[in-house]
């Protein structure tokens, strides 16, 4: 399998992930998100989404919406990139 191959595996797999939560507003939040912006991030990115996608659907929704402040080690660009797209993205869903 090439690099460009073993990173296309990678996509599907994290959107997969983010539109299969089981938490309704996470998956539209995060599939959409995943949608948009996947292709774009760098592998370092997507290490980051990809731990995000461990957190529990409800801690991780309430970060996204800003409910609830986001824990220091879980704060980063992506989850930046996420609370804007909620705010901005969120309303063509």
């Amino acid at each position: 399998m090439t690099e460009s191959e073993m990173r296309e595996a990678r996509l599907r797999k994290l959107s997969f992930r983010a539109w299969r939560r089981g938490f309704k507003e996470a998956d539209i939040i995060l599939g959409n998100f995943a949608d948009d912006m996947l292709p774009e991030m760098s592998d370092d990115e997507l290490d980051i989404f990809e731990i995000l996608l461990e957190v529990p659907d409800q801690d991780l929704y309430g970060w996204i919406i800003e409910r609830d402040p986001t824990p220091e080690e879980f704060q980063s660009a992506i989850m930046n990139k996420l609370n804007i797209y909620y705010k901005t993205a969120y309303t063509k869903i």
